[in-house]
């Protein structure tokens, strides 16, 4: 089933999309909710992220070109980074580019919705825990990250986390390519096979760090080819059993003296 959140005659609504359109629901999707009598039509609405995230979190450097680089053994101490709900934005809505930089770099990645409380699961149940997928683009400005490594401003930027269309429930996340395109030329395409920590050892440790509650985002990583891109160029992170988040880049005042 695919999920969405968006705006219909003002008001935020959600909804599953089928072959007719999109069929309104009430409760909250990820525990209780049941079907209403309406069905809209998606020229109708405006899309929102599907999900409204307590925290996203990301991995740094986690896919190779071939399954030949691909180590032995992975990471004892994988790089995780923490981005804010505030970061957030869904499909449509323009990546912000502070006007004190020319550029940003894209990253177009899958992204795991936590579908119920977890803590210390191991990699075997990880699925039991997981509500659906959905696709990311970690946006990044690197000319902000310390020189020590600490990445956090870099990544923290409003709309620097557009996320959607829809939440998919019923995917093989060991069964897609994850895929990008800038102004309509392809940059971005490779299998999660190629991931250097698999999907189920990342929300398992993770979940033995910190509790993991329904809404939570992670972000499975970049395959090869992301890079920086400027202001009105559009975006499209693509997974094909999802669907297309498509954003465009511009400029926007910020003021960062201290």
């Amino acid at each position: 089933m695919k999920f969405a959140r968006f705006i219909h005659n003002g008001n935020t609504r959600t909804g599953v999309k089928t072959e007719n359109g999109i069929h309104l629901i009430t409760g909250d999707m990820l525990t209780n909710w049941e079907y209403t009598d309406e069905v809209v039509q998606e020229e109708e609405v405006e899309w929102l992220a599907p999900v409204t995230p307590g925290k996203v979190i990301g991995i740094g450097a986690n896919y190779v070109k071939s399954k030949e680089e691909l180590p032995e053994e992975i990471p004892e101490l994988p790089v995780f980074f923490f981005k804010p709900s505030s970061s957030v934005i869904g499909p449509e809505a323009d990546i912000q580019i502070p006007d004190v930089i020319d550029e940003v770099k894209f990253e177009s990645e899958l992204a795991v919705i936590i579908g119920k409380e977890m803590k210390d699961v191991a990699k075997e149940n990880v699925l039991d825990y997981v509500f659906g997928y959905t696709i990311g683009n970690d946006v990044t400005a690197p000319q902000f990250f310390h020189d020590d490594g600490h990445w956090t401003v870099g990544k923290s930027f409003d709309t620097f986390t557009p996320l959607g269309p829809f939440v998919e429930t019923e995917l093989d996340p060991a069964q897609i390519r994850v895929k990008a395109e800038i102004n309509g030329e392809e940059k971005q395409n490779s299998p999660t096979s190629l991931m250097i920590v698999p999907l189920a050892e990342m929300v398992s440790y993770l979940s033995k760090v910190m509790t993991l509650q329904p809404g939570d985002c992670i972000l499975t990583g970049s395959p090869l080819g992301a890079y920086m891109i400027k202001a009105n160029d559009i975006v499209e992170c693509k997974i094909d059993e999802i669907g297309t988040l498509k954003n465009k880049t511009v400029k926007t005042p910020v003021s960062l003296s201290t």
